[in-house]
């Protein structure tokens, strides 16, 4: 991002260069949720863990454009889900760790949607046959509930806590036709209710209950589950199907274009050049070029450039036009992600 806007903006939180210094602010009167932050028996066991090195690279090599700080930042500040589209490679599911690491939210909780995902796969899982076969085995003494449940990632970014955390619900799209809707109650209320929990005759009792960080517990009262603050979240989709406009109504949006030839040197000097002893060589360029040809007419991908030139790093010469084999190489690398054949 251009270094006026970095000082011309300052309702900006998320800058994308790691240097955040604002808190976040109050959010609206009709996204205030208000639930009760709890603290485990253990503190230890209520501490969220660190983001691995390859989630911390993946968030610091993010090249991110001021449409997309706008963009978050205006999510940020209405407690409102972003949904991002773009095709594959665009760099959709990376904005979610660029976000957590600018601003030191922890690790991403992502929930990768499939076809067959329901809303209760992202809020909690219950081993219900093995607590069944736990009791035939121990029939004198009841097992603890709280072995058998574990929460989702949607269920874990909603628990209360004074920092938000950062949930990527990546490719919605693929999901099913309802699970947009469903969503959208969660989004709204910002709480959900665990039943197995809130049938138990000492529901005021705190149960902890593992979160989906390994490590991680959670206290809930009567099965309830409310965020204190609204989490970030960041909902992609390759723009598979439309979705209703209810639930657009509730987001906020943002298109994520192809990279243009110079945000792609930069994609390649970020990504490439941190794992090399010396600057990328000069023969990128032609290769890169090559790329950034053939994606006028075909679908590519970013990946399948880095893929090639760290090939090329490695001393495969796949630009070598009297090759054969080189160059058979190298259309597979770039071959059109739909339709058609590389020329």
């Amino acid at each position: 991002m251009a270094e006026a806007s970095a000082t011309t903006h300052n309702w900006y939180i998320f800058k994308g260069d790691s240097r955040s210094e604002l808190p976040l602010p109050p959010p609206p009167p009709w996204r205030r949720f208000g639930g009760e932050i709890r603290t485990p028996k253990d503190p230890a066991s209520g501490r969220i863990p660190d983001p691995s090195p390859q989630e911390r690279r993946r968030g610091e090599r993010y090249q991110v454009e001021d449409p997309e700080v706008e963009m978050v930042n205006a999510a940020l500040l209405l407690r409102r889900p972003l949904l991002v589209t773009g095709k594959p490679g665009t760099g959709k599911s990376s904005l979610a760790y660029a976000i957590a690491q600018d601003l030191e939210l922890g690790p991403v909780l992502r929930w990768s949607v499939t076809s067959r995902s329901t809303l209760k796969d992202g809020l909690y899982t219950y081993d219900v046959l093995g607590r069944l076969q736990d009791q035939q085995l121990h029939p004198g003494s009841p097992p603890d509930i709280s072995k058998y449940l574990r929460l989702g990632p949607l269920g874990t970014a909603l628990v209360a806590a004074s920092r938000p955390r950062v949930l990527l619900i990546d490719e919605i799209d693929k999901g099913d036709v309802d699970l947009p809707n469903d969503l959208l109650h969660i989004f709204e209320e910002g709480e959900f209710q665990i039943p197995e929990l809130a049938r138990l005759a000492d529901g005021l009792e705190p149960v902890e209950v593992p979160a989906y960080d390994d490590g991680l517990w959670v206290p809930i009262v009567r099965g309830k589950v409310r965020c204190h603050e609204f989490p970030v979240v960041i909902l992609t989709s390759n723009g598979e199907r439309e979705f209703p406009p209810a639930f657009l109504r509730r987001c906020l949006r943002l298109t994520l274009p192809e990279p243009s030839p110079d945000k792609l040197a930069a994609i390649v000097q970020a990504q490439l050049e941190g794992d090399t002893a010396e600057p990328l060589p000069a023969e990128w360029k032609p290769l890169a070029g090559e790329f950034d040809g053939r994606r006028q007419t075909q679908d590519l991908s970013t990946d399948q450039l880095l893929n090639a030139l760290y090939l090329r790093l490695l001393g495969v010469p796949i630009d070598d036009q009297l090759d054969q084999t080189a160059q058979r190489l190298k259309d597979a690398l770039l071959k059109p992600l739909t339709g058609g054949q590389s020329t």
